[in-house]
């Protein structure tokens, strides 16, 4: 499977997104060179994503919060490479 697919399905089991992207930017980072202790851009992409969610479970949460829930629901694809995430969270 996937990143991409991996990181949607995550989302949407935890969140049920009344909207949910997730969209694959590695490409725009193909000349990126890694840091140290970083995994950065690689060959095949699947390192840089862009996440568009709506869920109600994020109703009352600073947005800080918000974004803490998906990298802790995402922290193994983090552990695994995934270099970065932009995360944009959209009113339901």
């Amino acid at each position: 499977m996937s990143v991409s697919q991996t990181i949607t399905d995550k989302l949407a089991v935890r969140f049920e997104p009344s909207l949910l992207e997730v969209i694959d930017e590695s490409g725009r980072h193909a000349h990126h060179k890694p840091h140290p202790g970083s995994a950065g851009w690689r060959e095949g992409g699947e390192t840089h994503f862009r996440i568009r969610i709506a869920t109600r479970h994020f109703d009352g949460l600073s947005r800080l919060a918000q974004h803490r829930l998906v990298m802790e629901t995402l922290d193994d694809e983090i552990r695994a490479g995934v270099h970065a995430l932009a995360i944009e969270v959209v009113k339901p």
